[in-house]
């Protein structure tokens, strides 16, 4: 069975900043922000969550179902993903918009600063999930809006057990929206901020949240990351990068290593031993798809 993957694809232009952005802002000055990063370092990649979990889907060797929405300058990450043999009959592609971009920058810390033009992605609700699209489970990662809302509502309808992942999507829901995706979902994961911020906005705890769905995940960057089920916590421990390079993507190589997990009946806490595992594979590497594995994945 296939793993359906809901997100964006879009192009990411890279940029390195040498200095710390910290050093650069000040507190005090932040109703007249006006400021400008060097970056002596710049490249272009495939990127978007659903082209990055497609990708470690793939190469941990379970199926990925990108669906997804591309403009009229797609085609070459179209014709990437079917060198890849990964299925891309539901990824739809409009002439009269531009592909999803993000420019990214990057400081010495692995902090970073995003722009994103949604593009193609804003009409990613045209994609519709129905029972007979032949997946076992599934992830909805940042989308365009609309699609995120009936996306989540045609996965319960179609009986396909889904994580929910708002990701850098978040802050277009408010806390009743939030609420009503976890009471879709079947798992939810975020980065320790989104964590906070999904907490805050739907009033409830952690452990409130993973008494709802079958399971929290709550990645902790270089310190692992906390699985929640029923109210209990468990702490998984990190996996050491052999070099940071770059943070791009890494929380995307993770969800795909959950995917492959979940798809396969593990336990969530060997899903997130494995997806530590991957986000220390990628953030040796540039780019969101450009590592390689190191080991042979677990039937």
């Amino acid at each position: 069975m296939a793993v359906l993957i809901c997100g964006s694809l879009a192009y990411d232009t890279i940029m390195t900043f040498e200095g710390r952005f910290a050093e650069q802002i000040l507190p005090d000055q932040l109703h007249i922000l006006n400021v400008s990063f060097f970056v002596p370092t710049l490249r272009r990649d495939f990127g978007g969550c659903a082209g990055n979990i497609a990708y470690a889907v793939k190469l941990l060797g379970a199926e990925p179902l990108p669906m997804a929405v591309i403009g009229h300058d797609g085609v070459d990450y179209l014709t990437r993903m079917k060198s890849q043999n990964i299925d891309t009959r539901f990824v739809t592609k409009l002439e009269e918009l531009h592909t999803a971009q993000c420019m990214i920058i990057t400081d010495r810390d692995n902090n970073q600063i995003n722009g994103f033009h949604p593009g193609a992605m804003s009409m990613a609700h045209e994609n519709k999930i129905t029972a007979d699209i032949g997946a076992s489970v599934g992830i909805i990662s940042p989308d365009g809006r609309d699609a995120m809302l009936q996306h989540a509502e045609q996965f319960k309808t179609a009986g396909i057990p889904f994580v929910f992942d708002p990701g850098q999507a978040m802050p277009m829901f408010n806390g009743e929206e939030l609420r009503h995706f976890i009471e879709l979902a079947t798992w939810v994961t975020v980065n320790d901020y989104e964590g906070k911020m999904l907490c805050d906005r739907t009033g409830w705890s952690e452990a409130e949240i993973s008494r709802k769905v079958r399971g929290l995940v709550v990645t902790l960057g270089g310190e692992g990351c906390d699985v929640w089920e029923n109210g209990e916590q468990q702490r998984v421990a990190p996996v050491k990068a052999k070099d940071v390079v770059d943070p791009t993507g890494c929380g995307d190589a993770w969800r795909g290593a959950l995917l492959f997990g979940l798809e396969r009946g593990w336990a969530l806490a060997k899903c997130a031993e494995l997806g530590n595992r991957i986000g220390a594979l990628k953030i040796a590497q540039r780019g969101p798809q450009n590592y390689t594995l190191d080991f042979t994945p677990e039937a």
